[in-house]
């Protein structure tokens, strides 16, 4: 066991911040697993291949990789609390943005929408984990990120079940014929024009009740007081590195620098797996809406993991838990690889019962040796791997747009890419494992 089990995970004082900032870890959940869908969703009405209109998800995560270093940098210069509102400030313009890009009907516009909207989600992940390690003490530090963490499905859960309820089964361009051939493509240039306007008005409408949900949050936080942390009291004693000390601090740092490249290759895998299980469906003959119920029950057995895995955080080495549930993910994807048919979907479904540790425990992992002078910074870094979201599905997009390879499913065969992520997360977690044994 290498935590004190007496330290209290969350203390009284800290009790207020810490259920608002978890919070935000529910606002960016819905964000991101309500856009996930909207891939398979905007392929259709917007006709584009599945490797073009993979680029909403280049957009959504590239938006971290842009904005990451600037909110860390503003964070140094003013507090968490103001990236905190500024964040929530560009969520909610990004949110509002689906306005005008339904009424143009341009796919370009949605992306920039969402672009905008991740810079304030970047300024929320890039403060809100960091935060969440400061309140209390270092010994509970990573699995009270993961406690904080187990929220951001439960925003993810709402996210989905407003796509797959909501949003998917009206979508009148995923309408299909007794062969379960989808009819949108015969149509001609006056229906689709019409099918078109209603569909991208459907998929406009939860991104701005989304929008006005966060304003509310907005002023709550503005209202209330939150602690300093440590990094923050040690600027206003004037004990502060500079960036270059910071960015020096940082790099030789082996744990941190490695855990960096694993949340790429893990935050990759995570948006491949639940972006194209939809496709992967679909291969099957089985309808857009029906498919992301198989998303739900996904994010459904990726909650229970977390708090499942959370506990036994107090009781298990969290780097050894990694390792394993890093193999865990990587035998389900070779299921999903190997297997065509509804065994090869569960196994795909099952994957997601492995991830749910995967990225806070990195996460904690990572930044737990890091100065406090150095957090926001190496925060920044740590959001910035989300860019394996941007970088990875296109590439998967393109693999599935073959069609087939040497005679089996393409869309299978794509599943290759999370399984090289998990393995290097894998490796990551066993690694670990071994240092933090040498060194006690």
């Amino acid at each position: 066991m290498d935590m004190n089990t007496k330290a209290k995970l969350v203390e009284k004082k800290y009790l207020v911040p810490f259920i608002l900032i978890t919070s935000l870890f529910a606002l960016w959940g819905f964000a991101n697993d309500i856009t996930n869908p909207m891939v398979a969703a905007f392929q259709t009405v917007m006709e584009l291949s599945a490797a073009k209109a993979s680029l909403i998800q280049f957009a959504f995560y590239g938006g971290y990789a842009t904005m990451a270093i600037p909110a860390a940098l503003f964070i140094r210069k003013y507090s968490y609390k103001s990236a905190i509102l500024l964040g929530l400030g560009l969520y909610a313009v990004g949110a509002f943005l689906f306005i005008p890009a339904a009424a143009y009907q341009q796919f370009s516009f949605f992306c920039i929408s969402l672009y905008i909207l991740t810079f304030g989600l970047a300024f929320l992940e890039t403060t809100a984990n960091p935060f969440i390690l400061s309140l209390g003490s270092k010994e509970t530090s990573t699995r009270r990120l993961n406690l904080a963490q187990t929220f951001n499905p439960m925003g993810s859960l709402c996210g989905m079940a407003v796509a797959s309820f909501i949003v998917l089964p009206q979508l009148l361009s995923d309408k299909r014929d007794a062969a379960g051939n989808i009819i949108f493509p015969t149509l001609d240039a006056a229906q689709k024009a019409e099918i078109r306007l209603h569909d991208l008005a459907i998929i406009r409408n939860p991104y701005v009740i989304i929008g006005l949900v966060v304003l509310v949050v907005l002023v709550v936080i503005a209202l209330t007081r939150m602690p300093k942390t440590q990094s923050e009291e040690q600027k206003a004693a004037g004990n502060t590195h500079t960036t270059r000390q910071t960015l020096h601090n940082l790099w030789h740092n082996r744990v941190y620098r490695s855990g960096v490249l694993t949340q790429i290759f893990y935050v990759a895998a995570q948006i491949m797996v639940w972006t194209f299980i939809i496709q992967y469906a679909d291969n099957l003959g089985i309808n857009k809406a029906t498919a992301q119920t198989y998303n739900i029950v996904a994010m459904c057995l990726f909650l229970a993991s977390r708090f499942i895995s959370t506990m036994l955080m107090k009781y298990l080495n969290s780097r050894k838990m990694l390792g394993l549930f890093g193999i865990g993910a990587a035998l389900c994807t070779i299921g999903a690889i190997c297997i065509v048919g509804k065994a090869g979907l569960f196994c795909l479904v099952g994957i997601s019962f492995f991830m749910s540790l995967m990225f806070p425990t990195i996460y904690g992992i990572a930044l737990e040796d890091v100065d406090p002078r150095d957090t926001s910074l190496g925060a920044a870094f740590l959001v910035m791997a989300i860019v394996g979201g941007a970088l990875m599905p296109p590439l998967q997009g393109m693999l599935i747009d073959l069609g087939t390879v040497a005679g089996h499913p393409a869309v299978n065969f794509s599943f290759v890419l999370p399984l090289i992520c998990f393995a290097v997360v894998s490796t990551y977690g066993w690694r670990m494992y071994r240092i933090q044994k040498q060194n006690l």
